[in-house]
């Protein structure tokens, strides 16, 4: 919603301060569909020439993100925290017991409590990837830390190619605008003739270029860009929090005290209260009994 109010400010407060100050919108509103499609067109297929297809699919889904916010909302962060005490406290009260959970998450009666988290692949990666390696004794803290940082990363950097890809859009938006123009100009010289009133709309027209590209890169399309960042590094933040309870479950920590540890990494506009969790595993672990 705060995306379409943003949208909405730039278009009232760009065109509504043009229109006060005297400016006409006839020159632009015949302008536009040219110039939108000479600086839109080019940008479009930039785009498609710097992204291959499925690059092209993950930008245009990311987009929605704008809109959408995170995948992540608080009660995740709450049902998250609840399913790694229920495997934390199974792995230590019967490690035998937890191999089904974590060779078959699919069927799990822990996982299928908590549905949200438990169609997500990259979380259920990585919490049955890095509890089936501590049963093997692959269990040393900062070897552990270290892979899941790397495997985070990566996840990480590959999502965020829609927003990159975004902001090489953005970037040249202004440089397309410009080549618009130019083709405004050199209509405009061709009619060099014609007189002055006739001219002066045919200039206008032309700059409606300029200002089109730099419009659309730096109050559309770049602050998209920005967005879809902010909102990716978001979601990558939840399973760092998976991370870091399952490292300081290899410290040999209490598993209360793990929770908690991921609770207090938890952004702060998103974490639980501690009473409420306190809650909410005492229900998981009457649930689980």
């Amino acid at each position: 919603m705060i995306a379409v109010v943003g949208i909405i400010v730039i278009f009232c407060m760009v065109f509504g301060g043009y229109i006060l100050a005297g400016g006409k919108m006839a020159i632009i509103i015949k302008s536009l569909p040219f110039e939108l499609m000479m600086i839109g067109g080019a940008a479009l297929g930039a785009f498609l020439i710097s992204n291959d297809g499925k690059g092209s699919k993950h930008t245009i889904s990311d987009v929605k993100k704008v809109f959408s916010g995170p995948k992540w909302k608080a009660d995740h962060y709450e049902s998250l925290l609840c399913l790694l005490f229920e495997i934390l406290r199974m792995a230590r009260q019967n490690p035998v017991g937890l191999e089904e959970h974590i060779e078959n998450p699919i069927e799990s009666s822990i996982f299928s409590r908590y549905p949200s988290i438990a169609n997500d692949i990259v979380a259920v990666g990585i919490i049955c990837d890095t509890m089936r390696s501590v049963s093997m004794n692959y269990d040393d803290p900062h070897q552990v830390e270290d892979v899941l940082e790397k495997r985070i990363s990566s996840l990480e950097e590959h999502a965020l190619h829609s927003s990159h890809a975004l902001q090489m859009m953005a970037d040249g938006l202004p440089a397309l605008g410009i080549v618009a123009a130019v083709l405004g100009v050199i209509k405009t010289m061709g009619s060099i003739d014609q007189p002055p009133e006739v001219l002066g709309k045919m200039i206008g027209g032309a700059l409606v270029g300029t200002f089109l590209g730099v419009f659309l890169a730096y109050g559309l399309v770049g602050p998209f860009a920005s967005r879809i960042k902010i909102v990716l590094e978001g979601e990558a933040m939840f399973y760092r929090i998976i991370r870091e309870v399952l490292v300081a479950n290899l410290y040999k920590h209490s598993t209360n005290i793990c929770i908690e540890v991921g609770r207090q990494n938890i952004p702060e506009n998103l974490r639980p209260s501690f009473s409420s969790l306190e809650d909410a595993l005492k229900l998981a672990k009457q649930a689980s009994e």
